[in-house]
């Protein structure tokens, strides 16, 4: 951010991951890769590289503790900092780019449920159950090597209560908290954009806070808003504008094209800092965000 205003992170890695040819129809999605094939995981996590990215997320999204063993979780964040380092190794000499960074991918309470629960924020728990539910996870990947933690399509102000109030219980790396919204104006659980940027803004360890997996045409309106109610920066990873379908669990093509290196200048001057893809985005689209910044 210092070097040029702007961070690029990667784009889908379920997408990619599909689109090698693995089944990812399990409650443990992109995470169901490390276990079966990690070698697809980290030639995706190469091509997000390659691409420009600057920080890579980890296939841990949906792996929580009660699904998968400590082991394969932490693989996760061994495998990408593998990658990331033999990258550097090749790349460091040129003197373009700053160190990639690996980020520690935590997934909210719903992608846990695998049911699409993270688009609507209705889980029926509060603060102290959240807490608890992601208190083991989180203190694991505390102290597993990632350089960041990426809290992400946090769906309301409940489970964002909830990961201030852990982060704020032991040092660690630092973080950022991305929301999922229904609106330009609502978080998936109807509550206000504002309300959300002020839990993050009393957070020191946040160090970014904004929106993933929304559709494009939100990403400058809700940037606004956020940048309203915090003066942290602000992070937006939209998915390709396609629609989540819980019960056929499959994407819902929108057929509208997206031309990423187009709007990632207006996501900019709106105030993003790290700026990304999320579902259905390919290396190509995170190519032509890295070219555009």
């Amino acid at each position: 951010m210092d070097r040029r205003g702007a961070v690029v992170l990667d784009g889908g890695l379920a997408t990619e991951l599909e689109a090698r040819g693995l089944d990812l129809d399990d409650p443990l999605w992109s995470a169901r890769a490390l276990i079966v094939a990690p070698e697809v995981v980290a030639a995706v996590h190469r091509d997000y590289l390659d691409a420009g990215a600057d920080i890579i997320a980890t296939a841990t999204y949906q792996a929580t503790l009660p699904a998968v063993s400590a082991r394969v979780l932490l693989s996760g964040v061994t495998l990408a900092c593998r990658e990331r380092d033999a990258f550097w190794m090749q790349k460091a000499s040129d003197g373009a780019r700053a160190r990639p960074l690996v980020a520690a991918s935590i997934g909210s309470y719903g992608a846990f449920l695998a049911d699409g629960a993270e688009y609507r924020g209705d889980y029926g728990l509060d603060v102290e159950e959240l807490a608890a539910w992601h208190r083991p996870r989180l203190r694991l990947l505390e102290a597993s090597g990632a350089d960041l933690l990426a809290f992400e399509t946090i769906p309301s102000l409940v489970e964002a209560e909830a990961i201030v109030r852990l982060l704020a219980e032991s040092n660690g790396p630092p973080a950022w908290l991305s929301f999922q919204a229904r609106s330009h104006a609502h978080l998936a659980d109807g509550a206000p954009v504002e309300a959300a940027a002020a839990i993050a803004d009393r957070c020191p360890r946040l160090v970014a806070v904004g929106i993933n997996c929304v559709a494009p045409a939100l990403v400058a309106p809700l940037l606004a808003r956020f940048a309203a109610a915090t003066g942290k920066p602000l992070v937006a990873y939209p998915n390709r504008g396609d629609v989540w379908d819980a019960v056929a669990r499959s994407w819902i093509a929108s057929g509208t094209k997206i031309a990423f290196g187009g709007l990632v200048r207006d996501w900019r001057a709106a105030g993003a800092h790290l700026i990304g893809g999320c579902c259905r985005t390919t290396p190509a689209d995170i190519r032509a965000i890295a070219a555009a910044l």
